[in-house]
């Protein structure tokens, strides 16, 4: 068996050998990266990625890529394709094949048909030499030296330079685009990033009766009965007008009773505090955690632009969608 240490230096050795693939790709890249990258763009239809075996594996991350960053693209496996997947297919796609031999008979015989379909073909080849690059309109050469496999059998160095030019085209074209941010949130919905850019106030916020609110008249027992049934150790006060005007705490509470005072007969004007912090239902639901961390606070009062309460949000509602 061998040692921990020869592991790893192993290791190093295959991991610098992709490195080294990788960087020899980049010095083979020519004008026809570019127009690859110009085709995507002027794209009219869908771009189509299809391989076999590994190079199958990695044409469907190339396709996820593609999809994820603002490109209508998929995964088509050419056997099937053979068999009525063609069938996807329309004049004005673009369909990438990918193979390190360019000799693949499955993608091969379906390459008369994408022709008569009047498709782009780009093809990531390992040999620009091939029946694949003489048939393509676009040929990106990704040709490696030798596999890290020791018997130079396993797909592995190849695999990764293929990957690697996959996410060169993938990104390139998302800049060429103007992909933003908020773009790539409305594609990863559930994502962290996506929910930061996306969720808003008003898909967060309690609305309703289930809000506590009294009026500047309201007696200060009744506003405590008003927080407490609520659960939110919090009581919005509003005026006449129906405005939010103050905000009244169960740390406000804590602090009359430390200092002896005899609220019996006091207002929810007399104990509340002016002028409290608000948000819009319509801001991004980050802006009220930003908000909740600066002043220190675990809920704000939502409003609509005249100032009318309409929700409440709280911490707790944000930390559960992993904000």
């Amino acid at each position: 068996m061998s040692s921990a240490q020869s592991i790893i230096s192993s290791a190093k050795t295959i991991l610098r050998q992709e490195a080294a693939a990788i960087e020899n790709i980049a010095g083979l890249l020519r004008e026809s990266f570019a127009d690859a990258v110009f085709s995507m763009y002027n794209c009219k239809g869908k771009v189509i990625v299809s391989g076999m075996g590994k190079s199958g594996i990695i044409g469907q991350k190339i396709a996820a890529t593609l999809a994820s960053t603002g490109t209508t693209a998929l995964f088509m496996h050419p056997a099937d394709a053979a068999h009525g997947d063609l069938g996807v297919v329309n004049s004005g796609d673009i369909v990438i094949c990918l193979s390190k031999s360019g000799l693949t008979e499955e993608l091969n015989f379906i390459l008369p048909a994408l022709h008569h379909r009047g498709v782009t073909i780009i093809a990531i080849v390992g040999n620009p030499r091939s029946f694949l690059a003489e048939k393509a309109n676009i040929v990106l050469d990704v040709s490696v030296c030798q596999e890290a496999c020791p018997f130079d059998l396993a797909p592995t160095t190849s695999t990764t330079a293929m990957l690697a030019m996959g996410d060169a085209l993938a990104i390139s074209l998302m800049r060429e685009k103007q992909f933003t941010p908020n773009d790539f949130a409305l594609t990863h919905p559930k994502g962290s990033l996506g929910k930061q850019l996306t969720m808003k106030v008003a898909d967060l916020m309690t609305s309703g009766k289930a809000v506590p609110l009294v009026t500047e008249e309201a007696s200060v027992t009744d506003m405590i009965l008003e927080m407490t049934s609520k659960r939110f150790g919090v009581s919005g006060v509003t005026n006449r007008d129906g405005k939010l005007s103050g905000i009244f705490t169960d740390g406000d509470l804590r602090r009359l009773i430390q200092r002896g005072v005899d609220f019996s007969s006091l207002s929810a004007l007399d104990v509340m505090s002016p002028s409290p912090k608000t948000v819009s239902a319509n801001a991004l639901a980050k802006t009220s955690l930003e908000m909740l961390e600066t002043y220190r606070i675990t809920q704000l009062m939502v409003c609509d632009n005249d100032e009318r309460p309409v929700g409440i949000i709280h911490i707790h509602d944000l930390v559960t969608q992993g904000l």
